[in-house]
C-alpha cells in the first residue's frame, strides 16, 4: 500500500532562484533517465517481490518508496525551472518536448527526450547480484547528481541536489551492509570453485600489472566506521 503525503520528504523546500529551462532539460535525466529516480524506485520495488529475507525485503521496499519521493522532488524542481511560459526557443539545445508537447510538464523522458523504458531496470532473482547492481546504481546516480551540481549556480537548486546526492550515499551504505549479511547465499556460493577462476590472462601487452586472482565474495567495510 502506498500513501501520498503532501509535504515533501524530510520537509525539504523545493525552490529555484529563477527559471532556467535549459537546466530543466538537464534535470530530466534524473526523472526519466537510465540512472534516474524512477528507474531506482521501480528496480528496488520489483526486486523486493521475490525476496524471502524479511529484513532485506523491507530495506528494498523502504528505499524504493523513498526513490518515488525523490522523483517527486526532481519533478517539482523541473517544474519550477521550466517557468510559466511555453517557448521552445528558450531551450537552445537538448530536450524541447516539455515545451512543444507536454506544456512544461515534467514528463518521463531523459535530457535528450528519449522516453523512459523498463529496460533500465535490473532484476535477476539472485539477491547478491541484485544488491551489487543496486550499489552500482546508487553510485551512478551520485555521479550524475555531481555533474548536475557543477553546471548550475542557482543556490536553491544546489541545495536540492545536495540533499538528493547525500541520500544516494545513504542508500549505497545500506545496500553494502545488506550485502555483508548474505555472504554465503545465492551466487556468492560459487566463488573460486575451479582452477579457471584463479587464472589471469595477460592479453594487453607489454606489461603485466595484476597477478592471478584469488576469488573471494564481495564485501565492504562497515560504512558507519
Amino acid at each position: 500500500m502506498f500513501r501520498h503525503e503532501k509535504q515533501l520528504l524530510n520537509n525539504i523546500q523545493v525552490k529555484v532562484e529563477r527559471p532556467n529551462p535549459q537546466y530543466a532539460a538537464l534535470m530530466q535525466e534524473q526523472l526519466g533517465g537510465g540512472n534516474g529516480e524512477l528507474k531506482a524506485a521501480l528496480q528496488y520495488l520489483s526486486q523486493s517481490f521475490r525476496v524471502k529475507d524479511q529484513t532485506i525485503k523491507d530495506l528494498f521496499l523502504d528505499i524504493g518508496t523513498e526513490e518515488l519521493s525523490h522523483m517527486e522532488i526532481v519533478a517539482e524542481t523541473i517544474n519550477l525551472l521550466n517557468g510559466h511560459n511555453v517557448n521552445y526557443e528558450s531551450v537552445g539545445s537538448g530536450e524541447i518536448q516539455s515545451h512543444v508537447l507536454g506544456g512544461l510538464a515534467p514528463v518521463l523522458i531523459n535530457s535528450s527526450g528519449a522516453p523512459w523504458t523498463a529496460d533500465y531496470v535490473t532484476v535477476t532473482g539472485d539477491l547478491v547480484a541484485d544488491l551489487l547492481s543496486n550499489i552500482a546504481s546508487e553510485q551512478r546516480a551520485k555521479v550524475v547528481y555531481e555533474y548536475l551540481y557543477r553546471q548550475i549556480n542557482d543556490k536553491e537548486v544546489r541545495n536540492t541536489i545536495d540533499f538528493l546526492l547525500n541520500r544516494e550515499e545513504a542508500h549505497n551504505a545500506l545496500f553494502r551492509e545488506a550485502l555483508n549479511k548474505i555472504k554465503d547465499m545465492g551466487s556468492n556460493k560459487d566463488f573460486g570453485v575451479t582452477e579457471d577462476s584463479r587464472l589471469y590472462f595477460d592479453l594487453s601487452t607489454p606489461g603485466k600489472y595484476f597477478d592471478s586472482p584469488k576469488p573471494t565474495e564481495p564485501s565492504f567495510a562497515n560504512p558507519r566506521r
